[in-house]
């Protein structure tokens, strides 16, 4: 039924190709006219429900201490290397308009504070003429007097936009040039509001993509129409993601993984289709028939796969963190937009371009044929037929080793899995960034002059619930802890009599030692501080929130591993009636993806060939990105799989020998497995030279799993272990193919449609009787 379906659809769409192309430029303009009108801007949330943070946050919120809000802060040192803030005028001697440090700093923090929506700021100056000791304690002059901060507090997020970024840079921008101060930036407005990174690294995907289309095809116009696909695909799902985030928190990482992985997999479905029509074209078929033909057949693994991407990454929901849960369906909405776009948008393409793409590009053809200008068209197939001899001769070869060559591909891809061990997840902080940010080098002076962790305060929200002490012995207990550097004095509301306590520990942000502290605050100091009264402490603050939800998400991951693996399983099982093809296929699947995380250890957390793309400092791996690469790449390694063991299996029912299935079946996918694989790397790779780090391990690796599952597993591990089950590939006990159901997914019987690379199971089937 599914391969009827999409015979008809794709057919009705080649004919009518105009009709269609208008539905999908109108659909690409509703969605930007919806996302200008009723769109938002990304938000991070990183919260999650019955976190000691999250409730944190409520208390911090409920007492209206502003510290809810976005803040920024205003790093400043004099330029003069031998003058201090603790310089007055008539110490700096200065005639000039500018004045002293400490004038230039006065300056500042009241222009500042003149912003829009800005709600407050500290005021080192004011301090410092109390006097050196009161700005020292109050964290706002480093302890020499070089370094100051003007901490800028703004009301919460929803009542902001990228325009007080701005007004807060230009401003900076404009004193920069005024006063005799090196002025630099961070906070969270800038991590709120700065444009995320993704436009010039999808511009560097796409240019690769368009180069190996044309090296796979030939043909100029070959290589256009899935990039054309992948634009149109691409504009409507991110329009559609940026309206989702009008209505609640889409996370700013949302949209340069939608771009990504719609780039990739919109490209890569797109190859599937085009390549089967190009076939059918070689055949002689009409135009409109091959595509048609070409949707029916290469389009059910790409409906198969895009559901199955699509069903894993819903699949995160099983963590309970809200803004993953979010993020994985912004993401969804572009992975289906591209498989709609490859049944329908496509065939539209393929049968405005008619016949012509049977054939070479002009340019081919006169590399081809030199001077005399003139070739024979079936010339264009003999590449293809020599790489399939190629690929014959390898997958030959490693039939007749295959001992040796699953052994030392499963122990590569084992080592390389080992770093894994010494995985910690956590979120990389500003000090990361590459030097040319403001807010890195922000990081950088705050933590000469007051050490690493005031680039990440923790907030400790208490309530007294009628007991008058306990907040006294809450700063006593943990001002004493050994990680803790110093403690600001509490803030009590006197509406409700929440305190907060901001605190600095003695670690940055992203060390390890500071996720220690806050287990050692909850579990040891807060709990001997309160007692066994009724008033309550928690630990908030950002950094607190990250390792939260870090630690949410390394306990929920084992649960979604088995959850995504039973439901491989069970889809590979209907598909091939086989239990050792889905059984081989999961544990194949989790060598290469265990290799990837293991290679995102190595990279970013020891610093291998960190440089390479521009990691100017090692990391943590961000926490919620294990979980989101495995359920990406699950789908998209299904791809491969049923791309490349449908064509196996064709082979071993039509000849009944496992060895000849192996070579004939894996040689005819192989030039398209491995084209749509280079296309996939060249994509994710250009995200991986991005400045955010997090992009960075996405990229970095999405290309690294994609690039080891279509090279070491499909075209090393799968034949080889393969060749050594032999007729145990497509065992099934008699009483579960008489229970499993039959014809939903790739088991239609249609003859209209080929069964090459559908998916689908052929009537003989071999079962234990």
């Amino acid at each position: 039924m599914l391969s009827k379906a999409l015979l008809r659809l794709g057919a009705s769409a080649a004919r009518h190709p105009w009709r269609v192309i208008a539905a999908w430029l109108s659909a690409a303009m509703l969605a930007v006219l919806a996302a200008v009108a009723f769109g938002g801007r990304t938000a991070d949330s990183m919260t999650a429900p019955g976190l000691d943070s999250q409730r944190a946050a409520e208390l911090i919120e409920r007492a209206g201490t502003g510290q809810e809000g976005m803040t920024a802060q205003v790093v400043v040192t004099p330029l003069d290397g031998g003058a201090t803030f603790f310089d007055s005028d008539s110490d700096s001697g200065s005639d000039s308009g500018s004045g002293s440090a400490r004038t230039a700093l006065t300056r500042l923090q009241t222009e500042v504070k003149r912003l829009p929506h800005v709600l407050g700021t500290s005021d080192p100056a004011r301090a410092l003429d109390t006097g050196r000791d009161t700005a020292v304690r109050g964290g706002l002059v480093s302890a020499d007097g070089r370094i100051a901060v003007v901490r800028v507090q703004y009301p919460d997020q929803s009542r902001l936009s990228a325009e007080d970024l701005d007004a807060l840079v230009d401003l900076g921008d404009r004193l920069r040039a005024e006063l005799p101060l090196r002025i630099e930036m961070g906070g969270s407005l800038f991590y709120a509001f700065s444009d995320p990174d993704g436009g010039a690294s999808e511009l560097i995907g796409i240019l690769a993509a368009a180069a190996i289309l044309f090296l796979a095809f030939g043909s100029l116009v070959a290589a256009a129409l899935p990039i054309g696909m992948a634009v149109f695909g691409l504009t409507v799902g991110v329009a559609t993601m940026t309206v989702l985030a009008g209505v609640t928190d889409v996370p700013t990482f949302a949209p340069v993984l939608g771009s990504m992985v719609g780039l990739g997999v919109g490209i890569d479905y797109a190859l599937f289709v085009l390549a089967r029509h190009r076939e059918y074209l070689a055949r002689g078929l009409d135009p409109h028939e091959a595509a048609g033909r070409a949707v029916a057949t290469a389009g059910r693994p790409v409906v198969f796969a895009g559901g199955t991407v699509v069903v894993s990454i819903l699949g995160m929901a099983v963590a309970n963190v809200p803004f993953m849960t979010v993020g994985g369906l912004a993401v969804s909405i572009v992975v289906l937009t591209m498989v709609l776009a490859s049944v329908t948008l496509l065939p539209a393409f393929l049968g405005a371009a008619g016949p012509r793409l049977g054939q070479a590009g002009r340019i081919v053809r006169a590399l081809r044929a030199g001077r005399s200008g003139r070739i024979d068209r079936r010339r264009d197939t003999a590449a293809g037929a020599a790489s399939a001899v190629g690929w014959r001769r390898w997958l030959g070869h490693v039939g007749r080793h295959p001992v040796p060559y699953a052994v030392g591909a499963a122990g590569l891809l084992l080592t390389a899995t080992l770093p894994v061990l010494g995985l910690r997840v956590g979120l990389p902080d500003d000090g990361s960034l590459p030097q040319s940010r403001t807010e890195r080098r922000a990081y950088e002076l705050v933590a000469e002059g007051f050490g690493p962790g005031t680039n990440g305060p923790l907030v400790i929200a208490a309530d007294p619930a009628g007991d008058p002490g306990v907040v006294d012995r809450l700063v006593a207990g943990v001002a004493a802890d050994p990680g803790i550097a110093s403690v600001a004095p509490a803030r009590i509301d006197r509406a409700t009599g929440v305190a907060t306590l901001v605190v600095f520990p003695t670690t940055s942000p992203q060390d390890e030692a500071t996720a220690d502290t806050i287990a050692r605050l909850r579990a040891e100091v807060l709990p001997a501080a309160i007692g066994h009264g009724p008033a309550r402490a928690h630990v908030g603050g950002a950094a607190a929130s990250l390792s939260d939800v870090g630690r949410r998400t390394s306990e929920r991951l084992p649960v979604f591993v088995a959850a995504v693996l039973a439901m491989s399983f069970l889809l590979l099982m209907l598909v091939f009636r086989s239990v050792v093809v889905p059984l081989k296929a999961v544990l194949l699947n989790l060598l290469s993806i265990g290799a990837a995380y293991g290679i995102m250890v190595a990279v970013f957390q020891w610093g291998w060939g960190g440089a390479l793309i521009g990691l100017e400092a090692t990391v943590p791996i961000v926490s919620f990105i294990p979980m989101f690469l495995f359920a990406i790449l699950f789908g998209l390694s299904m791809d491969y799989e049923v791309f490349l063991l449908s064509r196996v299996r064709e082979e071993y029912l039509r000849t009944g020998d496992n060895g000849t299935a192996i070579v004939e079946g894996v040689s005819r996918t192989a030039r398209i497995i491995t084209s749509a694989a280079l296309i996939m790397v060249a994509v994710f790779l250009s995200f991986a030279v991005a400045e955010d780090p997090s992009t960075k391990m996405f990229g970095l690796g999405l290309a690294t799993a994609i690039f080891i599952d279509a090279t070491v597993v499909r075209m090393v591990l799968v034949p080889a272990t393969m060749t050594l089950l032999g007729r145990t590939n497509w065992w099934l006990p008699k009483w579960l193919d008489r229970t499993l159901p039959r014809g939903p997914v790739g088991t239609d019987d249609t003859d209209d449609t080929d069964t090459e690379s559908t998916g689908e199971a052929p009537r003989p089937r071999l079962v234990d009787r």
